[in-house]
């Protein structure tokens, strides 16, 4: 729950403004900035710091309607987001003019500045742009949520043990390749 996880220039718009509030929507934000930088071979937000890198994304994404930044927790990061000038954005398309459209169309779902209009892991999976490399009765969604709550004061050895432990549970064979 920090903002320095991650590389900026992957760093999702909730992240960077300090929100409080955040889920798995920082993942696809993250993935679409490595998906433009596959397209575009450079990276689409390479901020210096934290207050340029949110000057980047709303130069490529445009300025937000107030709706959009309902989510925004900070009062001190929202009037920032304000007070940036105005941009109408640039279209995806012309950043990245040989992608396929159905590639534009998934990245401009996964790079939505309001978390709550991104789209889902499961909805990127399931888009037209992924069918080829992506089959649902083959990898379904999980149906229990995965549960990561480890004891922060636990050493690095007993979470490796538990790790091995865990992985030997599912691969008995990896006991007998690894002695």
């Amino acid at each position: 729950m920090t903002e320095y996880v991650v590389t900026r220039w992957y760093r999702a718009p909730e992240l960077l403004l300090c929100c409080d509030n955040y889920g798995t929507s920082i993942d696809v934000w993250s993935v679409g900035c490595i998906f433009a930088e596959i397209l575009g071979r450079k990276p689409i937000f390479p901020g210096t710091e934290c207050l340029s890198q949110l000057k980047l994304i709303i130069d490529v994404l445009g300025s937000q309607q107030e709706a959009d930044l309902q989510f925004i927790d900070n009062p001190k990061a929202r009037r920032y987001i304000k007070s940036l000038p105005y941009s109408r954005g640039t279209h995806l398309s012309h950043l990245y003019p040989q992608a396929d459209p159905l590639a534009i169309d998934l990245l401009q779902r996964m790079l939505v500045f309001d978390p709550s209009k991104r789209i889902t892991v499961t909805e990127a999976l399931l888009h037209p742009y992924m069918s080829g490399l992506y089959d649902p009765r083959c990898n379904p969604p999980a149906q229990v949520p995965i549960d990561l709550d480890i004891d922060e004061n636990m050493r690095e050895e007993m979470i490796r043990e538990m790790m091995w432990a865990e992985m030997l549970h599912y691969h008995p064979e990896a006991a007998s390749a690894n002695a």
